[in-house]
């Protein structure tokens, strides 16, 4: 039988943490997300785990680079400047392909910006915000119930591909509190053998070397060339997405996230005015879903894109479409949260300005 509470999103993230069987978090405090670091520091360290507050981002990310070299089940957690400082780590950690959870609750920027929500952080998260030719996987959710239930799965492709995951949340969805079940989950049958860890030298077997320094240009390019065939094979079996009231729709919406949950009322809403309009929602952001959304450009008469941003989302679609079908986009910045009439307004002025578009041959 499921437990259910009510709890902000933050603190389920937390709690589905503890159960997955995180051995460690390393972490510094800042809003919207600090309420991951505090239930950790109670919960988390009554239950076993090695819960530290580092003294900044980039002492944490190292932290975690170390316990994941170590074959620990480790994650972190900020928001984003905090994760733009951890990008050096995390470039680190991804060339020595060891599994980890990454936490961003976005807030506004640039820079400093604001505490309140925000989308602003998709380009850093899907295009590799540091430095080099690596990619995160990256899930987003759009509930409380999501922010829990991604900790699980996070984990889990972690350990399969031994690369970071990212759930990339924003601030309303880590301050909202709602209803969320606890699915069983004994980590015990998911977390896997690491023989590759540095957890002492045995007799049995040559030391393990974990590394990202390679002097040798050809050694160098064979490890990029490896990287890039594990990111291809994850792209070709770990696509998320959901659809919603797409089967007969003219038009579609697409918004990952909180923007996704806002735009589904706004689409609603324009189905009742008569407009045949569909959405659909990535839940990976990387992988990304390009393959459903070509295949529907080709009878659709027009695609909004709403994102909390100034518009980062919106090119990966374009590059999906291919021109198949017209994109447009609406967006809100600094912490502002669209309405659903907003959208519902913005998906009515795409209709009525949108010229029918013809379908290009393949």
């Amino acid at each position: 039988m499921a437990d259910i509470r009510l709890m902000k999103g933050n603190e389920a993230l937390a709690e589905a943490a503890i159960r997955a069987g995180c051995q460690a978090y390393f972490g510094y405090p800042i809003t919207p997300q600090s309420e991951v670091l505090e239930y950790l520091a109670n919960e988390g360290r009554k239950r076993g785990m090695i819960v530290l507050q580092a003294e900044s981002e980039v002492a944490s990310i190292n932290m975690v680079y170390g316990a994941a070299g170590a074959g620990a089940r480790v994650m972190t957690s900020s928001s984003s400047p905090g994760i733009s400082l951890m990008m050096e780590g995390i470039s680190y950690i991804a060339c020595a392909e060891l599994p980890c959870l990454l936490v961003n609750v976005n807030r506004g920027g640039p820079g400093l910006g604001t505490i309140q929500p925000s989308q602003g952080d998709y380009f850093q998260a899907v295009k590799g915000g540091g430095h080099g030719d690596y990619r995160l996987i990256v899930l987003a959710p759009s509930s409380v119930q999501e922010m829990a239930d991604f900790v699980y799965d996070a984990f889990d492709l972690a350990d399969k591909y031994r690369n970071p995951v990212m759930i990339l949340a924003d601030g309303a969805l880590g301050q909202m509190m709602e209803k969320v079940a606890f699915r069983e989950y004994d980590p015990k049958d998911h977390m896997m053998v690491k023989p590759w860890a540095t957890t002492g030298k045995p007799s049995t077997r040559p030391p393990n070397v974990i590394t990202t320094l390679h002097m040798l240009p050809e050694q160098m390019e064979e490890v990029n060339r490896r990287l890039q065939a594990k990111y291809a094979g994850i792209q070709q079996q770990e696509v998320r997405y959901e659809l919603l009231d797409a089967e007969d729709a003219e038009y579609l919406v697409v918004a990952y996230g909180l923007a996704a949950r806002i735009a589904h009322r706004g689409i609603q809403l324009a189905r009742a005015r008569g407009h045949k309009v569909g959405l659909l929602r990535p839940i990976t952001l990387f992988p990304y879903p390009e393959k459903v959304l070509k295949s529907m450009a080709k009878r659709l008469q027009g695609i909004l894109v709403v994102e909390m941003n100034a518009g980062q989302m919106v090119e990966d679609v374009r590059l999906a479409v291919e021109g198949r079908a017209p994109v447009q986009f609406y967006g809100r910045m600094g912490g502002i949260i669209p309405s659903p009439d907003e959208v519902t307004e913005a998906l009515e002025k795409m209709i009525t300005t949108t010229v029918t578009h013809p379908v290009e041959a393949d």
